[in-house]
């Protein structure tokens, strides 16, 4: 690996990681080290950071946040007509 890609993985710890984890990469970068690009390509999508990934997260958080609201909701009407029945 040429000292260029190697001081670019020193900044980028995350690629760093992905490399470790996935060794073929060095040769690939010894061999070509325009292939950088490639390499952050699928660093993304291992780490799930495209964008699909990232609006598949957030909708899945709005879906979990919906649920909760839906949830205390109910737990308020019903805690409302507990205290209907009492009173009566």
């Amino acid at each position: 690996m040429d000292r260029d890609s190697y001081i670019y993985l020193q900044n980028h710890p995350d690629l760093l990681q992905y490399i470790r984890l996935h060794p073929i990469w060095y040769r690939y970068l010894s061999r070509d080290p325009q292939s950088i690009t490639q390499l952050e390509k699928d660093a993304k999508e291992f780490y799930g950071k495209t964008f699909p990934q990232r609006v598949k997260k957030i909708e899945e958080q709005i879906q979990l946040a919906h649920l909760f609201w839906e949830l205390i909701s109910t737990k308020e009407e019903k805690e409302k007509e507990e205290e209907k029945e009492e009173k009566v």
